[in-house]
């Protein structure tokens, strides 16, 4: 599915990876922009995650992300959460599929209250920076999938908040704030304009080509990414080289054992391999979830 699109902005994200043999210019303009429909609520969205990290090592020069709050989960589960073992079964299978936990006792035992406001937290956070949006956005994903933390509570987004290192004071006064309400509004538009209707969504727009846009809905092999991606640049482009496994934990701080084995190539027992071997020399401490493990930098 696509349509015409006069373009994107442009906005720089997360540090990415490179080597030498990049030029000086592919660092600079990113023609690739990724609009990424989410919810924070949504397993499948929390199971890209994995795919999104190794994109951004392999080919972040040629492309920003900008995540989309689609909303799709509350609209179109609005009668499960009256069903909490239906979406308790819907969280283990989506997890026992994809290898990235998801605690799905959370609907039983702390059923999410309000899932707007998570949304709406997401856009206070926003405002502080994309960078600082996404961050947040991935410790929320954190504290629900793993914790099972009821991330609709103002006190466990200020935690969140505070552990995404961002300005609390600020946070606070955003979170109740006309902006971000304004901000989710003009996501969910977005939403709708573009026809999405299954989350997670990614859609590729190339800034330097008047063409339309590529959209892809659910989750797909690395591969697929990848291909779409050189087809919106129209050539074949290499991989960046990986950075050494203490210097990825080291960026990104909380790893899950899928996520090591994904952006590495590695089975999931090579890779908790890996893992111990940070471990034994202590620069990561694991983290037991329901499915798997995660590492924390130390």
């Amino acid at each position: 599915m696509s349509w015409n699109s006069s373009g994107p902005s442009n906005n720089n994200q997360n540090r990415n990876y490179t080597t030498a043999s990049h030029s000086f210019l592919d660092l600079l303009k990113k023609p690739i922009e990724i609009y990424l429909f989410v919810d924070p609520l949504c397993p499948e969205c929390w199971s890209l995650e994995p795919y999104l990290k190794k994109l951004s090592i392999e080919y972040g020069r040629y492309f920003t992300i900008r995540p989309i709050l689609s909303g799709q989960l509350a609209t179109l589960n609005k009668d499960k959460f009256d069903k909490p073992k239906q979406l308790k079964d819907i969280w283990e299978k989506t997890a026992s599929r994809t290898g990235m936990s998801c605690d799905g006792d959370l609907w039983i035992e702390n059923p999410i209250s309000f899932p707007w406001l998570a949304s709406i937290a997401i856009k206070a956070a926003e405002l502080q920076g994309k960078k600082a949006g996404r961050k947040f956005l991935r410790k929320l994903q954190e504290y629900v999938f793993l914790n099972k933390k009821d991330i609709s509570q103002e006190e466990i987004l200020l935690d969140c908040a505070r552990n995404s290192n961002l300005d609390i004071d600020e946070f606070k006064n955003d979170l109740y704030s006309s902006s971000s309400k304004k901000a989710l509004q003009c996501d969910l538009k977005l939403t709708k304009e573009m026809d999405v209707e299954y989350i997670p969504t990614m859609v590729y727009f190339n800034e330097s080509v008047e063409e339309e846009g590529l959209k892809l809905s659910g989750l797909y092999p690395y591969e697929i990414y990848v291909k779409v991606l050189e087809q919106m640049l129209q050539k074949n482009v290499p991989p960046a080289q990986k950075p050494p496994l203490e210097e990825f934990v080291s960026y990104f701080q909380f790893v899950g054992t899928k996520e090591v084995s994904v952006v590495y190539d590695w089975s999931l027992e090579k890779a908790e391999k890996e893992m111990k071997k940070l471990q034994l020399k202590q620069l990561v401490e694991k983290v037991p979830v329901k499915y798997g493990c995660f590492w924390k930098q130390i």
